[in-house]
């Protein structure tokens, strides 16, 4: 029997997706359950040829070709020459700024998952600064400001950043009922900001934990991960950054602040992927996890902010805090180790994973009932009925994309938006189907639990929730 699915309107003009990973592959399929659209006009750009007889195969119209700084408005051009449409942006080494600039002129829609840059930029930029995803994210932010209002660009749209955030506002909504709270759904970012601070809520941590795994160990050699294995070593070479909080009294040595932009972040001098933190997830409890840069941890902080940026009256400390799969962890001490990137890459399928799941949530720390994990928890075993072409990381992020697309096409004329400032409920009502358990834990776990007294460390007993207690030694 044949599933009907809800189909959420029609998009006129042709679509095209830019990339065919495991997220392009798992987001195709839920494009064709929830759009009307002419299938004949949707067109994958993919450079790989490994894709080349999938798309054959499932009558994808295939463009192999790598879309650079020299090639992007032809080829874009020639394809929305109707001036309508959809660009669904799921590649690396592409420019995110200048495709949904060139989208908007042409009064396209644009979604991404990422602010990426162009080839070559993480890896030949010197300064360590200009590599931060603040610095890639302000550019964009200014050109909200150059340029408001007009066609939808929805700028980070995955699951982090993407749909973290709109957890972030049902973790805040659960909180507010738990301890009594006005839980009036505020309606403008003054109120979520002032509501996150009413609530004592010092900081965030978007905590994941990635169980899955196969049966065949890693061999050495190669980089295994769950999903884009560029994508992830590129941000886990970037600076670890963070959004940083009011609360906090203690500034990290080799740690940059800004005095330009939002002024929501700093960063500081070490690659992410080998920055360890504190953080608590429900399945293993107390952790650490990677302090790998994303954009969710600026904008957050940034959108949660009261008062002045340069001084403001709250603002909570954000990070990720990411425990990979086990066969990413040992793929990224063999490259660390090594001091080379390894020359194989392998993105784990739905059909090897064995055991485990992606628990990705948000833990909002240092409130009256000290934490709150809100997220879900979505195993390959569940994502095999729900979704084809993808394990559960996958289908986390793709999800997050379909629900992206829905309200760029349900307010086609926002401008360049992030997902803190979109609808939260309306985008997890589309999403929700997608994601497994989803689910609140508190805990009493905080970072100055369960130290090692035969080492000690120099931490702050007077606040458990300082990021110099987060910090692993």
């Amino acid at each position: 029997m044949t599933q009907d699915y809800p189909v959420y309107g029609r998009i006129d003009g042709p679509i095209v997706m830019i990339g065919f990973g495991s997220i392009g592959k798992g987001t195709w399929p839920l494009i064709e359950r929830h759009f009307d659209y002419d299938a004949s006009k949707l067109t994958v750009i993919e450079p790989d040829h490994a894709q080349a007889n999938f798309l054959r195969q499932h009558g994808l119209k295939h463009l192999q070709v790598a879309i650079t700084k020299d090639n992007y408005r032809e080829v874009l051009g020639d394809l929305f020459s109707e001036g309508k449409g959809f660009c669904v942006n799921l590649s690396v080494d592409t420019s995110s700024l200048d495709l949904m600039k060139y989208c908007r002129e042409l009064g396209v829609l644009y979604i991404d998952t990422v602010v990426e840059p162009w080839a070559g930029f993480y890896f030949d930029t010197q300064n360590n600064a200009e590599r931060t995803n603040y610095a890639l994210r302000q550019k964009v932010r200014d050109e909200k400001a150059a340029n408001p209002g007009g066609p939808t660009a929805v700028s980070c749209c995955g699951a982090n950043p993407g749909m973290v955030s709109w957890f972030v506002k049902e973790a805040l909504l659960t909180l507010a009922k738990d301890t009594g709270h006005d839980t009036t759904t505020p309606t403008d970012r003054d109120g979520w900001a002032k509501l996150m601070q009413s609530l004592g809520v010092k900081g965030v941590h978007i905590a994941e934990r990635d169980t899955q795994a196969r049966r065949v160990p890693r061999p050495r050699g190669v980089f295994v991960n769950t999903w884009s294995v560029e994508g992830f070593i590129s941000e886990g070479f970037q600076p670890a950054e963070l959004g940083w909080g009011t609360h906090e009294k203690w500034f990290p040595e080799n740690g940059h602040s800004y005095d330009t932009g939002c002024q929501a972040g700093i960063w500081l001098e070490r690659p992410g992927a080998i920055t360890r933190v504190h953080t608590w997830c429900p399945t293993p409890g107390p952790q650490f996890g990677y302090l790998v840069t994303h954009n969710e941890a600026i904008s957050i902080s940034d959108y949660y902010t009261v008062g002045d940026a340069a001084k403001p009256e709250f603002r909570p400390t954000c990070h990720y805090a990411y425990h990979p799969s086990d066969d990413a962890v040992l793929s990224l001490h063999e490259m660390f180790g090594s001091g080379r990137q390894q020359t194989k890459h392998h993105i784990l399928t739905e059909d090897e994973i064995v055991e485990g799941i992606d628990e990705l949530g948000v833990l909002l720390f240092g409130h009256k009932k000290n934490a709150l994990w809100y997220g879900s928890r979505l195993s390959t075993e569940e994502t095999r009925d729900l979704a084809p072409y993808q394990n559960a990381t996958g289908l986390q992020v793709s999800s997050a994309v379909l629900a992206g697309m829905v309200w760029a096409l349900e307010n086609p004329m926002a401008g360049i938006v992030e997902t803190d400032e979109m609808d939260h409920a309306r985008c997890l009502e589309v999403q929700r189907p997608y994601l497994g358990p989803v689910e609140a834990h508190y805990t009493d776990w905080t970072p100055l639990q369960d130290r090692w007294e035969h080492f000690p460390e120099d931490i702050d007993d007077s606040d458990p929730w300082q990021f110099r207690n987060v910090l692993a030694s």
